[in-house]
């Protein structure tokens, strides 16, 4: 499989970057602003609606027509595709409204993987399931739904995390294709016109609200043929064969890219974006140039000045640009110390200040080593598993900076090593 990158796959702004879009979504921000307070209103009568009428074909087309006013406009290829004897429905996840609008073209039922039952998951369309705990029991939970003859289908997101729609689709889990042998593949594109159609770690509720705000969300959705398990093939045979199918309908491709990648991604990013800026939505961030670094280190932002300044106080003599550097990657002081304290790297030594008054000794080198490696106790490579872990980590550092210092005392002062101790 293809593994495109994992940026490319989410926007993390939801703003153009293109001036004249920009400009664009600047004008039309009254007219915005005037639709979302009109949509809310109207909103409130499609929800009375939905509740008030039972499921029913006709139910479905005075909710769909309402919801085109609200901005929702929804189209669908192949509906003769569609199989009555299919129970499980799997479809690619790009929004928080994805099950509500196959719900307006077909009776379907999505389950509540995340958060807790009650009102608010039944207010968005979502079936609650009382007393599931993990995905073993959740699954044989669905297989029992889909048992019954008289039970909507299922509708199902493997992806169990939504993207963008444009680049690639998530790794599909295994325990979705074990509820039924016969599934039904639905595509399922969104487009929108100034903003993104979703941002990372934003709620369904400002989501609902920036899909109010523009003019309108066009919801594509392609009926694909049933697909039956072939005899032998595993779970996750299956789910890999109809994400290829998804993939290749879609016009993307398949990664091996998870939800728990995704969260990862998004906490790094998180760290990082005071330090860079993005060209556009969704592309891989810039740092600053190391010319710029060795001038002015973090200049363009006052927290990593501040931190540059906290291990300039420990490491004197390591030069600002190489310090920013690290700081940049690591985004933490400590590790930054200790990556310069492990480091057999030579810098250039930095001349101190007030170096002009006074007698200065003489260097019988010109280059300062930061610390012998054969001297140094190694630091932990990854936070530690229990406190005295943590406590033998934070030690050796500890130890680490007070040999440095000391060493730097007898340099100074042109102490001999053997009459200091």
């Amino acid at each position: 499989m293809e593994t495109r990158g994992i940026e490319q796959m989410f926007d993390f702004q939801r703003l153009p970057s293109d001036g004249l879009i920009l400009l664009l979504l600047l004008l039309y921000s009254p007219v915005g602003l005037c639709l979302v307070l009109l949509r809310i209103f109207i909103g409130v009568h499609v929800f009375l609606v939905s509740c008030a009428l039972p499921d029913s074909f006709v139910r479905r087309f005075i909710v769909r027509v309402m919801c085109s006013v609200l901005g929702l406009h929804v189209r669908q290829n192949s509906p003769r595709l569609r199989d009555k004897n299919t129970k499980l429905y799997v479809c690619n996840h790009v929004t928080h409204f994805d099950h509500n609008i196959i719900n307006l073209l077909t009776s379907c039922n999505t389950p509540l993987l995340e958060g807790p039952p009650g009102f608010l998951c039944w207010a968005r369309g979502f079936m609650e399931l009382s007393s599931v705990v993990g995905r073993a029991e959740l699954a044989d939970s669905l297989r029992g739904y889909c048992s019954a003859p008289s039970a909507p289908p299922l509708l199902l997101f493997p992806e169990e995390d939504t993207t963008n729609g444009r680049a690639g689709l998530l790794k599909f889990s295994s325990w979705s294709f074990s509820v039924s042998d016969s599934i039904q593949p639905v595509a399922l594109t969104v487009k929108r016109p100034l903003l993104a159609v979703n941002v990372p770690d934003s709620s369904w509720l400002a989501e609902l609200l920036w899909t109010f705000f523009v003019p309108f969300t066009v919801y594509q959705v392609r009926w694909l043929l049933p697909v039956i398990r072939q005899d032998g093939e595993s779970h996750q045979e299956f789910a890999s064969r109809v994400q290829e199918l998804l993939a290749t309908e879609l016009g993307v491709v398949s990664t091996q890219i998870t939800k728990a990648d995704k969260a990862e991604h998004i906490k790094r990013n998180r760290h990082t974006a005071p330090h860079t800026t993005h060209s556009n939505l969704g592309a891989r961030p810039r740092t600053l140039p190391q010319g710029f670094l060795g001038t002015s280190p973090g200049a363009e932002d006052p927290r990593v000045t501040r931190m540059v300044h906290q291990v300039k106080e420990v490491l004197p003599d390591i030069p600002l640009s190489v310090i920013t550097r690290d700081l940049l990657r690591t985004n933490c002081v400590d590790t930054t110390i200790t990556n310069l304290l492990e480091s057999v790297e030579q810098y250039h030594t930095e001349p101190a200040e007030g170096g002009t008054s006074g007698p200065v000794q003489p260097r019988t080198s010109s280059t300062h080593s930061v610390m012998s490696p054969a001297t140094l106790k190694p630091a932990a490579k990854s936070f530690g598993r229990s406190p005295a872990d943590r406590h033998m980590s934070l030690q050796d550092r500890k130890e680490a900076l007070y040999e440095y210092a000391r060493r730097r005392y007898i340099e100074k002062h042109g102490l001999n090593m053997e009459e200091e101790s």
